[in-house]
């Protein structure tokens, strides 16, 4: 049996190099489809729906993303219909972040999948892991939000501006704080 590339460790949620010489070229690559989308002028939507739909896994009908977008490789990114994502975010997507439909996500959030060992050795050694995210539908994520590495945003949640969100968060629930702490219940 071949021995797994570290890309096939990542994918598989194994500890992997991300100084890989593949995973470098496919994040070089990423970076060039990234500036060409945020280089889009306002009045080419259709160009920058067009871009990321050659670039991220799925997007849905009506799903718009401002500029400026970043992310690591853009083929772990799946959006549904009618997801809003503002300026200025970054999904770290080396684990699949799946976003579900009419997702309203604010300026600045932040999404990371990547995560790395506790065991300072381990650290040192440039190991490295990640945990998928998943974003149900109707989903409202405040400008500013972090969402951690293996969370899960349950349908109709709301997470408030600022927040810090290292836990799942049930479905209708609204969540603020770092850490992000369910403040109320939405049914």
């Amino acid at each position: 049996m071949a021995e797994k590339t570290e890309k096939n460790k990542m994918l598989g949620g194994e500890l992997y190099r991300a100084s890989d010489k593949e995973l470098l070229d496919e994040r070089r690559d990423a970076q060039q489809l990234l500036a060409r989308y945020n280089g889009v002028p306002d009045s080419g939507h259709d160009m920058r729906t067009t871009l990321l739909r050659h670039f991220l896994s799925a997007v849905g009908e009506g799903t718009v993303v401002l500029p400026t977008f970043t992310c690591d490789y853009g083929y772990n990114i799946s959006l549904g219909r009618n997801v809003f994502i503002n300026y200025h975010c970054i999904f770290l997507d080396c684990a699949p972040i799946a976003i579900g439909d009419d997702v309203q996500i604010g300026p600045a959030v932040q999404l990371y999948t990547a995560q790395h060992p506790i065991d300072a050795k381990v650290r040192r050694s440039g190991l490295e892991s990640v945990s998928p995210i998943r974003i149900g539908n109707d989903v409202w994520i405040g400008g500013g939000a972090l969402v951690l590495p293996g969370v899960t945003i349950g349908d109709r949640s709301i997470v408030g501006a600022g927040s810090v969100v290292v836990h799942n968060v049930p479905p209708d629930s609204l969540v603020v704080g770092n850490p992000a702490r369910i403040v109320r219940t939405l049914v």
